[in-house]
C-alpha cells in the first residue's frame, strides 16, 4: 500500500460519492430520454441536424458529429441509464479496476456528446459541474483498492471553486448581498419556487439577513477549510452539504445542490461518515494499488493543475465570468450563481383560443407548465434534482425577450398544432379535441400572497397583467394543422 498515494480512510467516502453521482447520471439521462427529442430533436424546437450543420468536430465534440437521428438519441440515452444504474448498483467497482473506469467514462462521454449538442436546453452550470465530476469519477478505483487521495483533492477541488465562485460573483455583483438584504427577494423571484418556498420568503427579515451571512461563511469561509488539516476540513465540508441541503428545501434547482453535496464528501473520512450514516458500504480487504494507475492519477492531476490556470484568472480578476467553461470537454471550469437578483418576479403565461376573429369575445385558455407559477391557485411543487429545461427557460424569457429568441416561436407553432411530443411536456394543455386557432403571450407580474391572503383562501400567488408580450399568432390560412408551415401575427 502507498502510504503517500492511498487514502484507505476514505472508503465511505468514495462509496457515497459514486452511488452519488451515479443517481444523478442516472437522472439526468432520464430527462434526456423525456425531453429531449421534444426540445432538441429532429423536429424539435432548436432541432440538433440543424446546429451541426457546418460546425467542425473540434468546435463541438460530439458521437453526434457524423449522424444525429432521434433512434440514435434515445440508444445513447437508454446506454447512459444502463451504465449508470450498474454503477449505482455497484456492479462494475467489484470487477477489474479497468472496468469501473471504463463505466464512468463511457457516461461522461455519452452525455459530454448531449451537452454540446444541447443548444441554449443545456447551458446550464450544472451540466458542466456533471461532467467534471464525471471525469474525475474514472480515477476513483474500484472496490479493492484504496481511494486515491490525490482524486479526492481534485474533488475538494472543484467544490471549492463551486462554492468560492458563487461566493465572489455576489460580493461583485447586486449590492443587495453587500446590504444584506438579497433573501428579502431571492425566494420569490427565483427561477422555480418550491413548496416551502412561500414559508421562507415570508421568515422574519432578520433571519433573511443570517441567511445571507450564512452564504458567506459557506461560499467565502468553508472552501478554505477544505484543505487545511482533519478535523478542519471534515467541518468545512459539513458547513456546504448544511448550506446545499436548505438551497434544495427552499428551491428547484436541478442537481445542482445534490452534486455539490455529494462531491463534498471527498472531505469526510470514515470516521465521520460513520457517525452520520448507520450504515456504510462493507470494509473488505484491500489490493496493492497497480503502478500504473498510480501513474495514470498523477498524469491526470498533472492536466488538472494546468487547465486550472483559467477559473483561477478568473476567479482573481475583475471581470468574472458565471458558470463558464474554458474548453469544449467542460474540463475544470468555473462556477457562479445570482450575481444579481431581481426585485419582482414576471411569468410570461401562454393562452390559446379556438375563436376564428380575434373580438373581445373570444375565450383565452391558459397553458400550464409542469414547474413553472401559472394558476395563482396551484401550489409551487418540487421536482429537483429533476430538470424541468423548458419551464426554466420560461424563467428567463421573462427576464428578457432575447433568451426566447430562438425558440419561444417553434414553441407556438408547436402548440398551434397541438404537437404531442411538446404538449406532454406540459402540465395542462386546454384544448385536447381539437387545437387552438391562436396563441398569445401575456406577462404577469407575481408575487407570493400575504399570509392574511393565505388565511382568506387567496392561494399561494397575486398576479397582475403586466404587458403583451407575444402578439396574437395564428398558422397561414390554408396551411396544415398537422405538420410545416409558420404562424402569422393578427393584422
Amino acid at each position: 500500500m502507498m502510504d503517500w498515494f492511498d487514502a484507505p480512510d476514505y472508503r465511505l467516502a468514495r462509496w457515497l460519492i459514486e452511488r452519488g453521482m451515479a443517481a444523478i447520471y442516472l437522472l439526468a439521462f432520464v430527462c434526456v430520454l423525456d425531453q429531449f427529442p421534444a426540445l432538441l430533436g429532429e423536429r424539435g424546437l432548436l432541432p440538433v441536424p440543424r446546429f451541426l450543420h457546418g460546425l467542425r468536430f473540434r468546435d463541438e465534440p460530439t458521437l453526434f458529429r457524423l449522424h444525429y437521428s432521434d433512434r440514435l438519441l434515445r440508444a445513447v440515452g437508454w446506454a447512459g441509464v444502463l451504465v449508470a444504474g450498474a454503477l449505482l448498483l455497484n456492479l462494475p467497482q467489484g470487477g477489474p479496476l479497468w472496468l469501473p473506469m471504463l463505466a464512468w467514462f463511457i457516461l461522461w462521454l455519452l452525455y459530454l456528446s448531449i451537452v454540446n449538442v444541447g443548444q441554449r436546453f443545456y447551458s446550464f452550470g450544472w451540466e458542466s459541474l456533471l461532467l467534471e465530476a464525471g471525469f474525475i469519477a474514472i480515477f476513483l478505483g474500484n472496490a479493492s483498492t484504496a481511494p486515491p487521495f490525490l482524486v479526492l483533492l481534485l474533488f475538494r477541488w472543484l467544490v471549492f471553486r463551486v462554492e468560492l465562485g458563487a461566493g465572489l460573483i455576489k460580493l461583485r455583483g447586486d449590492s443587495c448581498w453587500r446590504d444584506l438584504t438579497c433573501m428579502d427577494f431571492h425566494h420569490e423571484t427565483q427561477p422555480m419556487p418550491g413548496p416551502l418556498s412561500w414559508y421562507f420568503h415570508r421568515l422574519p427579515r432578520p433571519l433573511h439577513r443570517i441567511e445571507v451571512l450564512g452564504n458567506y461563511v459557506a461560499q467565502l469561509v468553508a472552501p478554505f477549510m477544505l484543505f487545511l488539516p482533519q478535523p478542519i476540513a471534515a467541518v468545512g465540508a459539513l458547513l456546504m452539504i448544511g448550506t446545499q441541503l436548505y438551497l434544495m428545501v427552499s428551491g428547484n434547482y436541478a442537481w445542482l445542490n445534490a452534486l455539490a453535496l455529494v462531491i463534498a464528501f471527498a472531505a469526510l473520512p470514515d470516521a465521520w461518515i460513520g457517525r452520520l450514516l448507520p450504515a456504510g458500504a462493507p470494509a473488505a480487504p484491500l489490493a496493492p494499488t497497480p503502478f500504473w494507475f498510480v501513474v495514470v492519477v498523477l498524469l491526470f492531476a498533472g492536466v488538472v493543475a494546468v487547465l486550472s490556470y483559467w477559473p483561477v484568472r478568473n476567479l482573481i480578476g475583475p471581470g468574472q465570468r458565471m458558470n463558464y467553461s474554458f474548453n469544449r470537454l467542460h474540463l475544470v471550469n468555473t462556477y457562479g450563481a445570482f450575481g444579481s437578483v431581481t426585485r419582482e418576479r414576471h411569468e410570461v403565461v401562454l393562452e390559446g383560443t379556438q375563436s376564428e376573429r380575434l373580438t373581445d369575445s373570444a375565450v383565452w385558455r391558459e397553458y400550464e407548465f409542469r414547474g413553472k407559477p401559472g394558476n395563482p391557485g396551484r401550489r409551487p411543487r418540487q421536482f429537483a434534482p429533476y430538470h424541468l429545461r423548458l419551464d426554466w427557460l420560461m424563467w428567463f424569457a421573462a427576464l428578457s425577450p432575447r433568451y426566447a429568441e430562438d425558440w419561444l416561436l417553434p414553441l407556438v407553432h408547436k402548440l398551434l398544432r397541438n404537437d404531442p411530443a411538446i404538449t406532454r411536456l406540459l402540465r395542462d394543455v386546454p384544448f385536447h379535441d381539437a387545437p387552438p386557432r391562436w396563441i398569445r403571450g401575456q406577462l404577469y407580474h407575481y408575487r407570493f400572497t400575504t399570509p392574511a391572503e393565505r388565511r382568506a383562501g387567496g392561494g399561494w400567488w397575486v398576479r397582475e397583467l403586466v404587458a403583451n408580450y407575444l402578439p396574437p399568432l395564428t398558422l397561414p390560412q390554408g396551411a396544415s394543422r398537422g405538420r410545416g408551415g409558420g404562424a402569422r401575427a393578427a393584422s
